[in-house]
């Protein structure tokens, strides 16, 4: 397969792979590869402290490798700003303690992403009144981070993963901080997400519950992968 064919093919694509820690005590990756396909929902499960985090954070460029080669859509970064670009481009992301901006709105949180992205105010104002619909919470634009509950607050930062149409959404123990009839609510409406989008989605996580809407499940333990199994 050609280098074109590989790359219309795969989204994501890492190869030897390591990132350490401590002076090398902790290999958080440890000579990693890995290929995800364009439009899956991949789930990567794993025990706390098995370096899945980490791992989620290098697809993402918001960590380097110690070594190996990571490429996005076609990209391989070098520099923090072209990662910078890469991100507020074609990657959107999803956190465990949602990192809302407590002094701002639902909807102007949601439309921080935006800023140097889409220029017009008004243009970013109506995307991010139409994501709050999409996830449930057209009537809960104008209240602040305080004011929502948590279930709430996780469907405003799945809302601003979508902010500019990314292309791969990254979401770190999306439900740790939920209950369990509003985990469940939220994977449903990321994997309906993931479906309306066309995008392409990696979860990590230690819920097991996620892996059933999964169209890929990766088995994460002590930095390295176990397991990797498509759903059919």
């Amino acid at each position: 397969m050609d280098k074109d064919s590989i790359n219309k093919k795969f989204l994501v694509i890492l190869k030897d792979v390591s990132k350490e820690f401590d002076k090398s005590q902790v290999k958080a990756v440890d000579n990693l590869s890995l290929s995800i396909c364009r439009g899956e929902f991949a789930v990567i499960l794993g025990p706390s402290g098995s370096g899945k985090s980490t791992l989620l954070n290098i697809i993402g460029g918001l960590e380097f490798p110690d070594k190996g080669s990571v490429i996005v859509d076609g990209m391989s970064p070098g520099k923090i700003a072209l990662w910078s670009k890469l991100r507020a481009n074609k990657i959107g992301f999803v956190f465990q303690s949602f990192n809302l901006i407590p002094t701002l709105t639902a909807v102007e949180n949601i439309e921080l992403p935006m800023f140097g992205v889409i220029n017009r105010f008004k243009d970013r104002r109506e995307r991010s009144k139409y994501l709050l619909e999409i996830v449930g919470l057209q009537e809960r634009g104008n209240h602040k981070p305080s004011e929502l509950s948590g279930g709430e607050k996780q469907r405003v930062a799945i809302a601003r993963s979508l902010a500019n149409s990314p292309t791969l959404i990254l979401a770190d123990e999306p439900t740790g901080n939920l209950d369990t009839k509003t985990s469940h609510e939220i994977i449903s409406l990321l994997k309906e997400i993931q479906n309306k989008e066309k995008s392409t989605m990696i979860i990590v996580t230690h819920d097991s519950d996620i892996t059933s809407l999964a169209s890929r499940i990766i088995n994460f333990s002590d930095g390295k992968i176990i397991s990797n199994n498509i759903i059919t």
